[in-house]
């Protein structure tokens, strides 16, 4: 089942970081590709938007696998994160599976926890979760994040391999390497996958994958595209 969770560098100054503990692009946006056997099979998009002390950061990623030019798979999801003088605090997101599975996220920063429902209903949870937007690497220095595709929390356990070279957009680029493996919830359809994510010298997402167990096991690539 493919389940989608949820830059090359082209000069420091094109990112502002201010209070944040990942880069902003002055331009508001960054774009992945969805690849599957070779093939653009989505696109894996995150907007910014910053008004004074308020960041929304908005993830829109849309799947679509087709046999014989007949749509055989779609997912679809978009998320609006709300960060408020650098502290996460809010989150609206809706999942669309192909299975008829559909949920409705919601998490709200509430005095010293934050109330969140999803998949598992309503939950009270740490106030200082993390939402498991990859784009932010702090979330893998987390014990556990804030499943924004389904609403539930997970376990993680991270390893960090070293220093890659990979080539995004026809350039080579040093990247530091991690492994992410995360918890199963009992009402998941098969186990959490593991991610390999790969980010700059100036911890920008620059890749991430995962293996499409339910598929062939395929490799699933979000990689880069602008």
């Amino acid at each position: 089942m493919i389940n989608l969770r949820i830059i090359i560098l082209l000069t420091i100054t094109l990112f502002c970081f201010d209070i944040y503990s990942f880069p902003i692009p002055k331009n508001g946006e960054v774009k992945f590709d969805v690849i599957r056997k070779n093939k653009v099979i989505g696109s894996h998009e995150i907007t910014f938007t910053e008004n004074n002390d308020v960041l929304l950061v908005e993830t829109n990623i849309d799947i679509e696998v087709k046999v014989l030019f007949i749509s055989a798979y779609t997912f679809i999801h978009q998320s609006t994160e709300t960060w408020i003088n650098g502290n996460f605090t809010k989150i609206v997101a809706h999942s669309d599976f192909e299975d008829e599975r559909e949920y409705f996220i919601k998490g709200q920063d509430n005095n010293d926890s934050f109330l969140a429902s999803g998949m598992d209903g309503k939950l009270e949870l740490d106030k200082n979760i993390l939402p498991s937007n990859f784009w932010n690497i702090d979330v893998l220095k987390q014990k556990e994040i804030f499943d924004t595709q389904k609403g539930v929390v997970r376990t993680i356990d991270v390893e960090d391999l070293g220093y890659e070279k990979i080539k995004v957009n026809k350039k080579n680029i040093k990247c530091n390497k991690f492994i992410l493996n995360a918890s199963s919830n009992p009402k998941d359809k098969g186990p959490f996958p593991e991610y390999t994510l790969w980010y700059d010298e100036n911890d920008e997402l620059m890749k991430f994958q995962f293996k499409d167990e339910g598929r062939g096991k395929k490799i699933i690539t979000i990689i880069r595209s602008n």
